[in-house]
């Protein structure tokens, strides 16, 4: 049934009011508890009372989009979390693997390694859909050169849609379900990260690197949690790591040279600094964890001792389980399991933190590091201008970014723009 106008603006009303005053509540705890320590705060905690409002205005919101009025849906009605989490139960779904193309262009895929999953391109606000086959795609940390695998294979090429510059046909990984994709700087081989094991796809081999096969083990099987996997910048290093196992460094070969203690229970995110100079390893417990910080010049001495008397050793956060991240000229930018993103740099000083909502599942950031784009598991897709400024009083956290606008990317529904 059609809202009436003064129906519309009571809403309104109800939602700008509430929702600037949580907002404001929550910064101002946070600032509170940042400052003078958690332990500290004795007030009550902030409550978004607008879960009554989410059906009308997600009514409006569908509304909006087929009449394109999303601009003045958006004025009128700033984002919000909360109130959609009842949506988000039973229509999110995970955007992932993100990548930045050029300008305001950029890759993802919507769905997890063993789901059915959809590859998009978002070039400015239109959505455009590609090939159903595909079910993942990576790009190398350098020389601009992406990787799709579809149809049992990886393709790998110079710049996206560029000349191709190898085909790894797939047999032992072929039904693997894909966590992530990472092509070396030269597309002559592939990491392939997955929860059967973490490989180097080459024209001659799948190699496995991780797990380490237990020869004394009769049952021994590769099936491993919380894979997770990167490379360096420049190629040099690998680094693999699971739930039963530290993050483990290896060289270009695949060969182990070094391995990183826990800080945590689980290696769960490990990213090179943009120079190559650190590597920070993450581990969890739950929804938390710890975040260090290694010299790269360390890496080859062994076992690498994360003793906090260990000079080298830098805490770069003691708070977030980590899901995904990108690596700036000035800082990271980390995405964790409470929906904050959270910018720190190399000495673990947090630059700016802004609250996204749900669990952050992938993330890019344009070569001139002026826009981010940000996927999470509720079935978002925000787009930041960094630094431009807030544009309403809704934003949570102290970061002073621009939100130009969120995909909403639901089971069973339209792709919508708020």
């Amino acid at each position: 049934m059609k809202l009436a106008n003064t129906d519309i603006e009571n809403i309104k009303l109800e939602w700008n009011t509430v929702g600037s005053k949580y907002a404001s509540d929550v910064n101002k705890m946070v600032e509170f508890g940042d400052t003078n320590g958690w332990e500290n705060w004795k007030g009550p905690e902030p409550k978004d009372d607008r879960d009554h409002l989410s059906d009308a205005v997600f009514e409006l919101l569908k509304e909006a989009n087929l009449n394109n009025t999303v601009s003045q849906f958006r004025e009128d009605f700033p984002p919000a979390h909360g109130p959609m989490v009842n949506f988000m139960k039973t229509k999110g779904q995970s955007i992932e693997q993100l990548h930045f193309i050029e300008e305001q262009k950029i890759l993802f895929v919507v769905g997890t390694a063993y789901t059915k999953r959809q590859a998009y391109i978002l070039k400015g606000k239109m959505v455009i859909e590609l090939d159903a086959a595909i079910n993942a795609i990576g790009k190398s940390k350098k020389n601009n050169v992406f990787a799709i695998a579809s149809n049992n294979a990886i393709v790998t090429t110079q710049g996206w849609e560029g000349t191709i510059i190898a085909q790894f046909n797939l047999d032992i990984t072929k039904d693997f379900g894909i966590t992530e994709l990472i092509p070396f700087n030269d597309g002559e081989k592939v990491l392939l990260i997955t929860s059967e094991g973490i490989f180097i796809i080459s024209t001659e081999s799948e190699k496995m690197i991780h797990p380490l096969p237990d020869l004394e083990d009769e049952e021994w099987e590769s099936n491993i949690d919380m894979e997770n996997a990167t490379l360096s910048n420049d190629n040099n290093y690998i680094v693999v790591g699971d739930q039963c196992c530290e993050h483990r460094i290896l060289d270009h070969n695949g060969v182990e040279i070094a391995d990183v203690e826990l800080q945590s229970s689980y290696p769960h995110f490990c990213l090179f600094s943009k120079d190559d100079q650190q590597l920070i390893s993450n581990s969890c417990h739950f929804y938390n964890g710890v975040t260090l910080g290694i010299a790269t010049s360390d890496l080859e001495n062994g076992t690498v001792n994360t003793n906090v008397d260990y000079d080298p050793y830098t805490l770069i956060d003691d708070g977030m389980r980590v899901y995904c991240g990108v690596a700036t000229s000035q800082y990271y930018i980390l995405g964790d399991a409470y929906g904050y993103i959270k910018a720190i740099d190399t000495m673990g000083k947090c630059i700016w933190k802004q609250f996204l909502g749900s669990t952050i599942s992938g993330m890019t950031v344009s070569d001139d590091e002026d826009v981010l784009w940000v996927g999470s598991s509720s079935g978002m897709l925000h787009k930041l201008i960094l630094n431009k400024g807030l544009r309403d009083k809704h934003t949570i956290g102290t970061a002073k970014h621009y939100e130009e606008f969120r995909l909403v990317i639901w089971k069973e529904e339209p792709i919508m723009k708020w």
